[in-house]
C-alpha cells in the first residue's frame, strides 16, 4: 500500500511539474500583453506589470486590419474542418463496411503517407497549384489538405463500433448509402467526428507556412503569417505582438473547451477495434 501511494503521489508530482512547464509560457504571455515594450526590454523582469494597460489589445484590434487577418483564419479552419470531417467520415466507412479487392493495400498505402513528413510535398504541392493557376486563393489552401490520412485511420477505426446488422436492416428498409451515411454512420460518429474536427481547427489555425507560400494579396493573407507585421526591419513591437497573439489563441481554447468531452472519448473509441 505505502508503495503503491508512493507511486501515485510520484507521478501525480511529475505531472503536476508537466503541467506547470506548458502553462506558464501560456500565462507569461498573458502578463506580458499588458506591459509596455520598455518594460518588456527591461533587463530585471518582473512577472506582473507595474503598470497594466490595456492599450496593446487596442491597438491590436485597431492596427493591420486585425479583424479581416481574424476573418480569413476563421474562413480557413472552418471550411477546412468541414471538408476533413466529410471525407474522412467517408473514407473511413468505405474502408470499413465494404468488401472490394485491394481495400487492405488502399488503406495501407493511406497509413504509409502518415509516415512523410511534410515538408517532402510542399514543391510538388506548389507545382501543382501553380499550373492549375490556384495561387492566391482559397482553393490553395483547401483542396491539397482536403483528405487527412489521420482522419481517414480514426473514422475507420470508429466505424467497427456500428453493427453490420443496422446497416443491412436499413439496406432492406430501402435505404440508399447516402442515407446510411448521413443518417446512422455519421450521427454513430460524434466522438470521432469532435476529435477530427478539433485536431483540424488547431492544425488550420496555426497553420503559416503553406498559407505563406500560396496567399500573395495581404488583405487575404491569415492572421497567423498577418502577426509578422509586427516584427519590422529594426525592432518589433513585442506588446502588440502579445496582445494580438493572446487574441488570436481564444478560438482554440474555445474549441477545446466546448470539445473536450468528446475529444476525449474519440481518441478512445478509435483506439479500440471493435
Amino acid at each position: 500500500m505505502k508503495k503503491t501511494r508512493l507511486a501515485s503521489l510520484l507521478l501525480h508530482f511529475v505531472l503536476l511539474l508537466c503541467s506547470v512547464a506548458t502553462i506558464l509560457p501560456f500565462l507569461w504571455m498573458l502578463a506580458s500583453s499588458l506591459k509596455t515594450n520598455p518594460e518588456i526590454s527591461a533587463l530585471s523582469q518582473s512577472f506582473w506589470s507595474r503598470t497594466p494597460t490595456l492599450d496593446n489589445y487596442r491597438n491590436a484590434l485597431q492596427k493591420m486590419s486585425f479583424l479581416r487577418y481574424f476573418g480569413n483564419s476563421l474562413l480557413y479552419a472552418v471550411s477546412l474542418t468541414g471538408i476533413t470531417v466529410y471525407t474522412s467520415a467517408v473514407s473511413g466507412f468505405v474502408l470499413c463496411k465494404y468488401r472490394f479487392r485491394g481495400r487492405q493495400l488502399l488503406f495501407g498505402a493511406i497509413l504509409a503517407t502518415m509516415m512523410v513528413p511534410g515538408v517532402v510535398t510542399i514543391i510538388p504541392r506548389y507545382s501543382i497549384m501553380q499550373a492549375l493557376g490556384w495561387l492566391d486563393t482559397l482553393r490553395s489552401l483547401l483542396v491539397p489538405a482536403a483528405f487527412t490520412s489521420f482522419g481517414i485511420f480514426m473514422m475507420r477505426q470508429s466505424c467497427f463500433a456500428i453493427p453490420d446488422e443496422m446497416l443491412e436492416a436499413a439496406r432492406i428498409d430501402g435505404g440508399n448509402e447516402f442515407y446510411l451515411l448521413h443518417r446512422i454512420v455519421l450521427p454513430m460518429l460524434q466522438n470521432a467526428i469532435s476529435s477530427i474536427a478539433i485536431f483540424q481547427f488547431l492544425w488550420a489555425w496555426e497553420d503559416y507556412l503553406w498559407p505563406y507560400l500560396m496567399i500573395r494579396t495581404q488583405s487575404r493573407q491569415v492572421l497567423s503569417v498577418a502577426l509578422n507585421l509586427y516584427s519590422g526591419r529594426y525592432s518589433t513591437d513585442y506588446a502588440g505582438l502579445f496582445a494580438a497573439t493572446a487574441i488570436a489563441i481564444v478560438p482554440v481554447v474555445a474549441c477545446y473547451l466546448v470539445f473536450q468531452r468528446r475529444f476525449i472519448e474519440g481518441i478512445a473509441s478509435a483506439a479500440v477495434k471493435g
